[in-house]
């Protein structure tokens, strides 16, 4: 029988009927090593600690942090950031570069534990470690000293290469870090070590969480240094350009549901691997929803994934890392 007219010809459902032929046609996939797990490890712990905010995920001991850490090399995943969250902070982070301060005797104790099974990273910023919670050294009328804050980001770029971090997620947003951490770690012969530039990161409120995760003591907002969620592709392939310059061995997009127009800009752009951080306050809201039975969860976190892998990611720091890489597997 001809076919009438007005009945389509091209039929693109015939590729969707099964699972099956879904599968063979689909060209974006998420792979267990494509995951990297953001971490916390907590000072003075007994017992890992809940973050409330973030169902799931805590700040740990440092043998929680070891059992957590070998549970996702053995899942399969690309790899680790390590966040630090220590008892004692100062106005210049003074803890950040201490040799034995919680970040640095956390990459210590993986490296011991992991060796190269993984690619262990850490968060390469002093927020965490200071009393005005800033990610930088502040001046005296209370801003953020860019060239001040470099200083201190060179001595913590060399304190986490001694510990054993593979690469160093510079994400202070301080113009000329990836430089100037680049030159200190040439200077003393760890050209091995690589530098993940966060470029660019916006100045957002899906971070929320992430405060709570890290005891966060911030007095006012990052707005005057971390980038402005109405400035367009320019500035962030700018931001990009900069780093790639500089001698970033990874760019990343952060956050990365609200900015997937600047994850495929950026992917088209780079010479260098792109990631995204799909962070704190993305998997808050997922959490809250399916807790109250308003999205299935297991699809919500698929679905994400899969969005940020699309846009051009080809590396996805997620909290939901290990759950999503047992599932793919």
């Amino acid at each position: 029988m001809p076919t009438l007219p007005g009945f389509p010809v091209t039929r693109l459902r015939r590729l969707r009927r099964t699972s099956a032929l879904r599968h063979l046609a689909a060209d974006v996939a998420v792979q267990p090593s494509d995951l990297i797990l953001p971490m916390f490890i907590g000072e003075g712990l007994s017992e890992p600690r809940p973050i409330l905010s973030m169902p799931g995920v805590y700040q740990h001991t440092m043998d929680s942090l070891t059992k957590a850490a070998i549970e996702a090399v053995q899942a399969g995943l690309g790899g680790l950031m390590l966040f630090g969250v220590p008892t004692r902070k100062d106005a210049v982070g003074s803890g950040a570069d201490d040799p034995n301060g919680i970040l640095n005797a956390g990459l210590a104790r993986l490296k011991f534990e992991l060796g190269d099974a993984t690619v262990l990273m850490s968060d390469l910023c002093l927020d965490e470690f200071t009393d005005h919670g800033h990610c930088g050294v502040l001046a005296v009328d209370g801003s953020v000293d860019n060239d001040a804050t470099l200083k201190r980001y060179a001595s913590m770029a060399l304190a986490q290469a001694e510990a054993g971090a593979d690469i160093l997620g510079t994400s202070g947003m301080m113009d000329g870090q990836v430089g100037v951490i680049r030159a200190a770690l040439d200077g003393v012969k760890r050209s091995d070590v690589g530098v993940l530039a966060y470029a660019p990161k916006y100045a957002s409120c899906f971070y929320g969480p992430f405060r709570e995760a890290v005891d966060s003591s911030l007095i006012g907002d990052r707005l005057s240094y971390q980038q402005d969620p109405a400035r367009g592709v320019s500035e962030a392939l700018a931001e990009v350009a900069l780093d790639v310059a500089e001698g970033a061995d990874i760019v990343m997009v952060k956050p990365a549901l609200a900015y997937l127009d600047i994850v495929a800009a950026v992917a088209q752009a780079s010479p260098v691997p792109v990631a995204a951080y799909q962070v704190s306050g993305e998997y808050a809201m997922v959490e809250a929803a399916a807790e109250r039975g308003w999205i299935d969860r297991d699809r919500a976190i698929a679905e994400t994934l899969l969005s940020i892998r699309r846009a051009g990611a080809s590396m996805i720091l997620t909290y939901w890392a290990v759950e999503s890489a047992s599932r793919l597997r």
